[in-house]
């Protein structure tokens, strides 16, 4: 289980680091609030420890980053807004960001790169020379690349957080997730992630996929 007290020492960390004014507003309550929304009972697999993993990976690949602590800050808010049943997480996870930054004391510029980097989330597609979105894409995918039972363990989380989709209607769409990522040219944009992650990533994919059934 993540140390709540930890990630709010680290949210302090990267918003403090990434302001104009430490003399605003106090940045605890703003991490709370985000840990509030991870903690909701709807999320298996989006969850807080799901925030720390990405964090810390972050921390990995952060000398790939232009900005290392705008991708921190964009990790708090990449699916600090998650309803399962509801399409638009990402883009409403961006406003809160947009709304919520700068109430902090982010500049606009900044505010934007964040936003910006939640709403690649999407697609997890940073283009060529996109360093703080490929570090955060490439964040947020490491899971692809646990250990088995690691994996095991992501996808069965996944499958809770849509337990009112049907089974042969979930095993369809899940199937169609797979064969789209196992179809991209490469899953991961940093040279750590293609090296240590890809062909773990795809092999956890493939054997996913396989298991699904025939379909």
């Amino acid at each position: 289980m993540a140390d709540l007290d930890d990630l709010r020492s680290r949210w302090c960390s990267a918003l403090l680091a990434a302001r104009e004014d430490a003399c605003l507003p106090d940045p605890y309550r703003y991490a709370d609030n985000l840990l509030r929304r991870w903690s909701e009972p709807q999320r298996r697999y989006h969850t807080v420890d799901h925030l720390a993993a990405v964090l810390g990976h972050v921390d990995t690949l952060a000398a790939y980053a232009e900005n290392a602590d705008l991708v921190r800050l964009a990790a708090w808010f990449h699916d600090a807004v998650y309803d399962p049943e509801r399409s638009m997480n990402e883009e409403r996870s961006a406003r809160l960001a947009e709304k919520a930054l700068p109430e902090a004391g982010l500049a606009r510029r900044d505010t934007e790169e964040v936003a910006r980097l939640v709403r690649l989330t999407v697609s997890h597609a940073a283009e060529d020379g996109d360093r703080n979105g490929a570090v955060l894409c490439d964040a947020d995918l490491a899971v692809l690349a646990s250990a088995p039972e690691g994996y095991a363990a992501y996808a069965a989380a996944v499958r809770e957080e849509y337990g009112f989709v049907p089974d042969e209607a979930f095993r369809v769409g899940r199937a169609d997730v797979l064969r789209h990522l196992l179809a991209l040219p490469r899953l991961f944009r940093t040279p750590h992630g293609e090296r240590e992650w890809e062909a773990a990533a795809r092999h956890n994919l493939a054997t996913e996929l396989e298991l699904l059934g025939p379909g």
